[in-house]
């Protein structure tokens, strides 16, 4: 008989992650083994899916090895989304996954978001949202477009979890708020949108709750099976793994995109926010930015240091240091802007301006982009997030928390396990197979804290003025950035 112990396992952008933990949230194994990212001209940014089943296969493995696979009661999986995998009858992978990072389908998804009248936008999702080169609907006319062969061969268009899902449990199944801008206020496939593109309805996956049983997986020979949750998107997941669970909470997550999301049932309509239905219990507005992590990924790349040497080097040189203003574009920008051709840049260099100088305009500007999406999040709850829950790999850094405290001028509160979204694929997995009664149970017993970051406020009104230039930047430098983007 299985145990209760639970296992959680995410499938991001940079890294398959798993923990087991058990049940008072205290964890006893993880695992984390790199994604690699294919990139070439015209925006592509892809995946092989079999990474994620290799990784997965070495995590069980490893878990085994530990002496703890026999003691796991369930499972819950989250993974990155608007990342597409087309898959064929048997659910084996026809081409690379396109993931959310990849623009390809720009041209197709301009076309299909010329369509739709700002009514029809009210009519199904409640808010103004657009169709973008991430939007499922923009993949699959343009594989349609480009890749026939494949697409005439295509069963179903997976996201990774649900990838996953069926490779262990042989269920082709999905869940509601994963399916970004494909699903309405109820909680079901918009028939009127999908018709856009003629045979996208049939290769889609039927709907279940994230806290549904999806199937069983055998994780190893000679064990009992194990419930398998449908689980959710990594920024749900994460959501639930810093704890946000009632109306007025806020959650801001870290990885290679931020994240930031508040509960409410109020809805203004700002533009720019995705607003989702309501989802056990709670309506959640959130937006993605393009850039966070990567921002620092890319600059530790491109100078040859760590992001531990490269938070050592801003703290030593100080809170005064002259800084330019950095703006995280590298790959267009999402939230709350959703502009592909935006790009990245360093305003107001001076020659006495070093590597220290421009590390920290890096952390400065991801939490500038944080600050915009905040704001805008503001607008859309129609209320302030006094407190913002906060996980994520990002926020290991000492230093570009204290930083983004003093950007948004308001406290950070870190959950004490990094990896968010993994602690909350295991929450609703527990769920599933009835080791919890519910998701606030088991978010009450899991969810930690390990510390609360304060504003500086001297620090605080240096970055309201930096933050009055951020916006006007952008505008500024977008026809420039457009024509830059459009070179050949």
């Amino acid at each position: 008989m299985a145990g209760d112990l639970v296992l959680g396992i995410d499938a991001g952008t940079t890294a398959v992650k798993a923990a087991v933990f058990d049940p008072r949230g205290r964890r006893l194994f993880d695992f984390a083994a790199p994604i690699p990212m294919r990139r070439a001209p015209g925006g592509v940014a892809e995946q092989d899916p079999r990474v994620w089943l290799d990784h997965v296969a070495t995590a069980l493995a490893r878990v085994a090895s530990e002496g703890l696979l026999a003691g796991v009661g369930a499972l819950g999986l989250t993974s990155q989304v608007n990342t597409h995998v087309f898959v064929d009858a048997q659910g084996r992978p026809l081409a690379p996954a396109i993931t959310w990072q990849d623009g390809r389908a720009a041209t197709e998804a301009a076309l299909l978001d010329a369509g739709p009248s700002a009514g029809d936008r009210l009519r199904w999702w409640g808010a103004p949202m657009p169709i973008d080169a991430s939007h499922a609907l923009s993949r699959m006319s343009w594989m349609a477009r480009h890749r026939p062969d494949i697409w005439e061969r295509t069963s179903a268009v997976l996201l990774p979890k649900d990838f996953l899902l069926r490779a262990l449990t042989g269920q082709t199944v999905s869940d509601p708020m994963s399916n970004i801008g494909l699903v309405g206020p109820d909680l079901a496939y918009i028939p009127e949108l999908l018709a856009l593109v003629p045979g996208a309805a049939e290769r889609l996956a039927p709907l279940r709750p994230s806290a549904a049983v999806a199937g069983e997986a055998v994780l190893a020979p000679g064990l009992p099976p194990v419930p398998v949750a449908v689980g959710i998107m990594d920024a749900w997941a994460g959501f639930y793994g810093v704890g946000l669970r009632a109306d007025g909470d806020a959650a801001y997550l870290s990885g290679t995109s931020e994240v930031i999301a508040g509960a409410s049932d109020r809805m203004t309509g700002e533009p720019g926010l995705l607003v989702f239905p309501r989802h056990e219990g709670l309506r959640v507005h959130a937006g993605p930015t393009q850039s966070g992590g990567a921002s620092v990924a890319w600059f530790c790349a491109a100078t040859g240091q760590s992001p531990e040497a490269m938070s050592a080097e801003v703290d030593a040189a100080g809170q005064d240091l002259r800084t330019p203003l950095f703006l995280p574009h590298l790959a267009g920008e999402r939230a709350p802007l959703w502009d592909a051709s935006a790009r990245g840049a360093f305003l107001g260099l001076e020659a006495a301006m070093g590597r220290p100088a421009m590390a920290r305009a890096v952390f400065e500007g991801v939490a500038l982009s944080a600050r915009l999406l905040t704001e805008a999040l503001e607008r859309s709850t129609d209320r302030r997030a006094e407190v913002l829950l906060c996980g994520g790999g990002g926020f290991r850094s000492e230093t570009w928390n204290r930083i983004r405290a003093d950007v948004l001028g308001r406290p950070l509160r870190r959950a004490a396990v990094a990896d968010a979204g993994v602690l909350g694929a295991a929450a609703l997995g527990a769920v599933a197979a009835g080791l919890q009664p519910d998701l606030p149970a088991a978010l009450a017993d899991l969810v930690a804290y390990d510390r609360t970051y304060e504003p500086d406020p001297r620090q605080a009104a240096r970055y309201d003025d930096l933050f009055a230039l951020y916006r006007p930047a952008y505008e500024a430098l977008r026809p420039l950035s457009r024509a830059l983007a459009g070179r050949a």
